[in-house]
């Protein structure tokens, strides 16, 4: 049986679908919520050393794996050990970042989140995308990362303005400041 189209024009013709950026406001305001910023970027540097331990003990981990699979595989996995970093960070990030929490450990250890620009949680893809900015960004401007950051209300830094990320407090710690 053919389908019938209707020729005629209606009289409510469909709506324009359209996004652009300026839809979605920031979901966090640093002058009605500061209580989301207070303290970020301290603990955002020690959630970064407790993060970079773990990365650290895990690569070593990898390392140990694929020397030992080195011995069964007539040394063919050896030739990975020079991504094992690269690629235990990426994993690390993602899969930490795209959890409920939002946070990875290091950052769930000092009550902060990631979270995007308009308020939504992390998930996967984006989070392995700001670890590769914030590794670029930290191999070419080291110590200069965090030097945007004291000067805008969010306290982001160069690699979270490119990912549209921003690190805040957790309700609960936002709540301790809102208090005091």
């Amino acid at each position: 049986m053919p389908v019938e189209f209707d020729t005629e024009p209606s009289a409510n013709p469909p709506e324009q679908l359209s996004f652009s950026a300026s839809d979605k406001p920031h979901a966090y305001d640093p002058v009605r919520n500061r209580e989301y910023f207070e303290g970020v970027l301290a603990r955002r540097i020690i959630a970064f050393l407790i993060d970079i331990t773990i990365i650290l003990v895990l690569t070593m981990a990898v390392y140990l794996l694929l020397l030992f699979a080195g011995i069964f595989t007539f040394g063919l996995t050896w030739l990975l050990i020079g991504v094992a970093f690269p690629a235990v960070a990426l994993a690390y990030n993602a899969y930490t970042l795209s959890r409920p929490q939002s946070a990875t450990i290091g950052m769930r250890s000092t009550d902060l989140q990631m979270r995007t620009w308009y308020g939504a949680p992390m998930y996967a893809l984006l989070a392995a995308f700001h670890a590769v900015l914030f590794y670029f960004s930290v191999t070419l401007l080291t110590p200069f990362v965090l030097a945007i950051a004291p000067f805008n209300g969010r306290k982001r830094c160069l690699h979270d303005f490119l990912a549209g990320t921003v690190v805040i407090n957790t309700d609960a710690r936002a709540k301790t400041y809102k208090r005091g």
